[in-house]
């Protein structure tokens, strides 16, 4: 009878340790971890519904891209031109935007993580730009084929991986944007600063307009500063905004963010408490 035991109980621990393995190993082939961490980003539920579901998002989108048409409308207006120092009168002309949530939209990447308490990784980031599913933010397609239309060069300069470049090429042309060749995607290599590549743009073509939902999008004046210094330079340029610099709303996330957290690797909980402490009360 001992015998026996010893077998049965044996013979339980071989497979629960094989149990154990193959739903591991079949887990991680189909590349999802074992055990996930839950997050409390509850937070970011309203910021995506507005983004989803109001038509003052909307609005807002379309007002932006808008105003990007007047802005070029006017630079190619003759009395502007004669404005302009004459070495650039004759350059090609150059509208550079960002890519998320400024011409496409993954809200659905973020709602996803909302309700099953994920927090942002790069395989699922990945994984989602690789179902090419992103939708145009309002108001992009059509600007943006308008400028094509007018011979004027568009690049997208986006802080997406170089991995993500072919399915990022299909899904801008999935939804209807015109002339996406690798040439004018220009994503992230080696930093996330885009001031080297907004400079290589710039040192051939004349860049009438930029477009983008963060201000890192738009000069590196910006990076990595306070949420005080952030304001300065905001104001100390307060004529330019509508008219070379145009940003798009985005609170579901963004580098105005990582100013509150001061731009340090926090958990949770302490990114929690700095949230709360951010808040202005009467």
């Amino acid at each position: 009878m001992k015998a026996k035991k010893y077998i049965l109980s044996f013979g339980l621990v071989a497979a629960s340790i094989l149990s154990t393995y193959f739903i591991t190993h079949t887990t991680a082939q189909q590349g999802v971890p074992a055990v996930q961490a839950s997050v409390d980003n509850e937070y970011q539920a309203g910021a995506t519904l507005w983004m989803q579901k109001a038509g003052e998002y909307r609005s807002l989108a379309y007002q932006a891209f808008n105003l990007a048409r007047w802005r070029l409308d006017a630079d190619f207006d003759k009395k502007n031109i004669k404005k302009l120092p004459k070495v650039d009168r004759k350059r090609p002309r150059a509208v550079i935007v960002d890519i998320d949530e400024t011409v496409l939209d993954n809200s659905p990447a973020q709602a996803f993580n909302i309700k099953n308490r994920l927090p942002f990784g790069v395989k699922d980031w990945y994984a989602w730009g690789e179902m090419r599913k992103a939708k145009a933010i309002p108001g992009a397609v059509d600007f943006l084929n308008y400028a094509n239309s007018k011979g004027v060069r568009v690049f997208f300069v986006s802080n997406r991986d170089n991995v993500q470049k072919q399915a990022t090429i299909d899904n801008l042309k999935n939804v209807g944007f015109a002339n996406v060749t690798e040439e004018n995607v220009v994503l992230r290599t080696t930093e996330s600063s885009k001031e080297a590549r907004r400079q290589a743009i710039a040192a051939k073509y004349r860049i009438v307009l930029l477009m983008g939902d963060n201000l890192d999008d738009l000069s590196n004046v910006f990076e990595r500063k306070s949420i005080a210094d952030r304001f300065g330079e905001v104001d100390k340029v307060k004529d330019d905004w509508g008219k070379r610099w145009i940003v798009l709303p985005n609170a579901m996330y963004g580098t105005w963010e990582s100013a509150i957290y001061e731009y340090k690797a926090l958990t949770d909980a302490q990114k929690s408490e700095k949230r709360v402490n951010a808040l202005e009360l009467p």
